[in-house]
């Protein structure tokens, strides 16, 4: 049995956040330059409710859907992604906006997204999205999917090789793979929510021992992996901070500034929480400065604990908590290097373009569904399981075939990770998050008897508790 829906998602929305997702999605498709002039026409008088005033009706170009900024925007616009909005909208042409949106949605249903944005923002759709549209833009900037996911460990370890030529590159392939080797932060297991875990253990850092594009870098490749752990109903993850014998030559302010701008503006609605675990005294001071750079929705997510049962309270029984923590795990973090042919799909070019070709034309039918919906009335729709507001299930099918062709083409556009060397990522979207727990239990189960197997078997692919 699935989770339930938490409020504010796909399959969970009040009349009135339907109506806020149908205006979001409007304004999206007409930045994309593929919303039809009936549609639009249609909504006019809706549209032109959002942002009232003499100077959005002297507008005529696709700039036209947004007035001035409301007092709300300016402040929270703390990351400066009114001017990211800007840019976009006057440097990006619609098409290459529209790739990278779909882009960014990868396996996710695409209302999942939008929404972030919209709960992100307290509903308000014009803010939701300078939010939405300035992530885009900074997509197109970092590339996070070409530059980063596609090329992966295995690219890094290029980049170190010492027959590298290019000492800048070899230098930050070689930092790169040093975070990996290192474990300077891992994902293992779930909390007790069953959210997935990342853990980074603080004393293993040093201020200055990688560039801050190598931190960022590995950071969003972190977040991007993290990503593929995320279901319909468990659609954020938590993180550990294990400060055991921190001292302040491991503070390092840059890659905790963009931390922060990651979760705040690029991949909000993403946290779910955040533990501080056995930090020492002298982090007090350390820590007055930073609760002054978070967003009041990202503070009230961390959490100070000081010993395993604090622990507990979060991550679950003893057995789920490392022993390095004071837990019973016995889970030590192995970095496993990457093997030769492990990225063999990614060069067949005929079979990932054909796959890309089936997802264009899946985004175009999505999108076409999505334009007659946001133009229509809320209570002709399909009342919702639960009693929420109406889903339309033309758009419900198309985001299934839409999250099916991501796995497919996943291993042709995404190069393999630690996490998929050992197991504990799997084709077709699956995972489990205790791979070697799972491997003993089935060995077990070989052995023993039909009664006694169905007791020790387990599954942990897809965890069904919420918080």
């Amino acid at each position: 049995m699935d989770a339930p829906t938490a409020p504010g998602r796909p399959g969970n929305l009040t009349a009135e956040q339907e109506a806020k997702l149908k205006e979001m999605w409007a304004q999206l498709l007409d930045i994309f330059g593929v919303l039809p002039e009936t549609v639009r026409r249609a909504r006019a008088n809706t549209l032109s409710s959002i942002n009232e005033g003499e100077e959005k009706k002297k507008k005529k170009s696709r700039f036209g859907l947004f007035g001035s900024k409301s007092k709300d925007a300016e402040d929270e616009d703390k990351h400066g992604q009114t001017k990211e909005f800007e840019a976009a909208l006057a440097s990006d042409n619609p098409a290459e906006l529209r790739a990278a949106f779909w882009d960014l949605v990868k396996h996710d249903n695409p209302d999942a997204i939008v929404l972030r944005y919209l709960r992100a923002r307290k509903w308000d759709v014009p803010n939701a999205m300078v939010m939405l549209v300035s992530t885009i833009h900074w997509t197109l900037g970092v590339d996070p999917y070409k530059s980063i996911v596609a090329k992966g460990e295995g690219d890094a370890q290029l980049q170190a090789h010492p027959n590298n030529t290019d000492a800048k590159a070899r230098k930050a392939g070689q930092e790169f793979l040093d975070i990996a080797e290192a474990g300077k932060s891992f994902i293992h297991g779930h909390d007790i929510a069953g959210r997935p875990v990342v853990y980074i253990r603080v004393r293993l850092h040093r201020s200055g021992q990688q560039e801050d594009a190598t931190m960022e870098r590995f950071t969003i490749y972190t977040i991007e992996t993290t990503r593929l752990f995320l279901t319909p109903s468990i659609d954020t993850a938590t993180i550990v901070f294990d400060m055991q014998d921190f001292s302040l030559a491991n503070m390092d302010y840059a890659p905790v500034k963009f931390m922060i701008k990651c979760f705040e503006a690029n991949y909000p609605e993403s946290l779910g929480s955040v533990v501080v675990y056995k930090s020492p005294w002298i982090f007090q001071g350390v820590w007055k400065v930073i609760r002054g750079w978070l967003d009041p929705v990202v503070a009230s997510k961390i959490h100070f604990e000081n010993d395993v049962a604090g622990l507990e309270k979060f991550i679950g029984p003893p057995e789920r908590i490392m022993k390095e923590l004071g837990g019973r795990e016995d889970y030590a973090y192995a970095y496993v290097d990457p093997a030769p042919g492990e990225n063999a799909l990614m060069q067949n070019a005929a079979e990932r373009d054909a796959l890309r070709a089936e997802r264009r034309a899946i985004e175009a039918r999505y999108e076409a569904e999505t334009a007659t919906w946001a133009a229509t009335p809320a209570a002709t729709t399909t009342p919702a399981a639960g009693g929420g507001a109406g889903e339309n299930p033309a758009r419900s099918q198309l985001a299934a075939e839409l999250t099916r062709n991501y796995w497919k083409l996943d291993p042709y556009i995404r190069a393999r990770t630690l996490y998929d060397r050992i197991g504990v990522l799997q084709p077709g979207g699956k995972f489990e998050h205790y791979p070697n727990q799972a491997a003993a239990a089935a060995a077990d189960a070989a052995v023993a008897p039909p009664s006694a197997a169905a007791a020790t078997t387990t599954t942990t692919t897809t965890p069904t508790t919420t918080a």
